[in-house]
């Protein structure tokens, strides 16, 4: 059924369904979003009268207002099919990490000397400035390298960053029994914490966007602060329960502790696993060409998401340089004419087998699709190199050859690999980004990580002309 036939027929039954409910005399409807719905009649005067859905109108009011305050407008419509989901994970881990917070702030201020009548203001004020002083530093490192891989692995960071303000806060809570080194570890701590803003806060930003289908990310983000402050405010009246219990209780510390820990690392795992993204990254595109490799088919966003690893993955594979200068891919002017033998592609690839890493150069007019089809490359130059071919259906005889002589050539003759392997990815990838298409991956932008370097190889031709 096409898509126009589809919302056809839900048009017919939507007017069906609202003519039974409001009577033959229906003259119009109208709906907001897809919570409820209202008509209009014909009163004996000649004017329109608003009839609503018969409904508990009370409870009707009270669910709208609680809507509007914590979602945002246009729910569900106006977000992603994941957004729910995530939301009611990201609230149970924000709920328990409230809690641990409260548990470290606590021992901090024991730590520092409160209570303490032999604390001076000057010490706990300078082990104050040098814990932030060191985050802040923390802050700006962490950022300059690893800024522009938060984008292209959202999910693997989010739960990184949760995991390490879980370390900070244990930290913060042992760190009073080591008196020597307090101020060591409370440092120690803030760098983690510090890292933990940048890597949650940019991945919140790029799940935001995921999630707003609308163009409304202010929307989607201000109300995930409404549900976040209302979460925090739910621990903060937990803890002031606990606060009393705790005092001077270093082992019921210890066990509130690691409960919650776990159930906010659990809720995260369910929070990030649960997300659905419809565009590539590295993990997601590798998923998808050996699923391509072995069935033929492309993978849904929803069929792949679950099986995108969120933790370091420790098997053998290339190294892979996206976006590299030319001087990382060729050194002589020979290398650079065999890198361009019977390649028409807006991308340059060349595997170092020493080293074992594959760099990928972009030419000036590369696009996104270029973009993605090198990436589809590598990945079919890694197959080739480091799998079992017996289990790929697609070009098993000829993926057997290229292996077969890959690591049996002399150095200089690596050319003919990439050579043959480009042959063969003119052969899979049309097919390739077809299944992409179809199974609703988003091809006109992608989160590859792919460097800014881009060069323009033809200037010899271009003066031949």
């Amino acid at each position: 059924m096409r898509a126009q036939d589809y919302q056809d027929l839900m048009l017919d039954n939507n007017i069906t369904g609202a003519m039974m409910e409001f009577g033959e005399d229906l003259i119009c409807t109208e709906r907001y979003g897809s919570r409820f719905m209202q008509g209009y009649v014909e009163d004996p005067n000649g004017q329109l009268r608003c009839v609503k859905e018969r409904s508990d109108e009370r409870y009707q009011s009270l669910r709208d207002f609680f809507t509007s305050i914590f979602l945002p407008q246009g729910y569900p419509e106006s977000v992603s099919e994941d957004y729910l989901s995530y939301q009611i994970w990201d609230t149970v881990q924000a709920f328990a990490s409230s809690v641990t917070g409260t548990l470290a702030t606590q021992a901090m201020l024991r730590g520092v000397g409160v209570g303490d009548e032999s604390a001076t203001v000057a010490a706990a004020t300078l082990t104050w400035i040098l814990k932030d002083g060191t985050g802040m530093l923390g802050r700006i490192f962490f950022a300059w390298m690893k800024g522009s891989k938060l984008d292209c692995d959202a999910k693997k960071w989010r739960l990184f960053a949760d995991i390490l303000n879980d370390l900070a806060i244990f930290m913060e809570i042992l760190a009073p029994a080591f008196p020597e080194v307090f101020t060591l570890i409370v440092c120690v701590a803030g760098l983690c914490k510090c890292i933990v803003g940048v890597a949650g806060g940019a991945t919140r930003a790029a799940l935001t966007m995921h999630q707003a289908r609308r163009d409304n990310m202010a929307d989607v983000s201000a109300k995930d602060g409404s549900q976040e402050t209302l979460v925090n405010l739910a621990g903060l009246l937990v803890s002031l329960l606990l606060i009393p219990l705790v005092t001077d209780n270093l082992f019921l510390v210890y066990v509130l502790f690691f409960f919650f820990t776990g159930l906010h690392l659990y809720a995260n795992y369910r929070a990030v696993r649960g997300i659905v993204m419809d565009t590539l990254n590295q993990a997601r595109l590798t998923i998808l060409v050996h699923h391509f490799l072995q069935d033929g088919c492309v993978l849904t966003p929803s069929a792949a998401n679950p099986e995108e690893p969120l933790f370091p993955v420790l098997y053998r594979r290339l190294n892979v340089k996206l976006g590299a200068p030319l001087h990382m891919l060729v050194t002589r002017t020979s290398d650079l004419e065999r890198a361009q033998d019977r390649n028409k592609k807006n991308y340059l690839l060349t595997w170092n087998r020493d080293a074992e890493t594959a760099c990928v150069a972009l030419h000036e007019v590369a696009g996104t699709l270029d973009m993605i089809q090198a990436c589809v490359h590598v990945e079919l130059l890694n197959t080739v190199l480091h799998s079992e071919l017996e289990q790929y259906r697609v070009q098993v005889s000829t993926l057997k050859a290229i292996q077969n002589k890959a690591f049996e050539v002399p150095i200089d003759r690596v050319w003919e690999t990439v050579k043959q392997t480009h042959l063969l990815m003119d052969q899979i990838f049309p097919e390739f980004l077809k299944g992409l298409i179809a199974a609703g991956w988003v091809t006109d932008r992608h989160l590859l990580d792919f460097d800014e370097w881009r060069t323009d190889w033809h200037l010899l031709a271009k003066k031949s002309d």
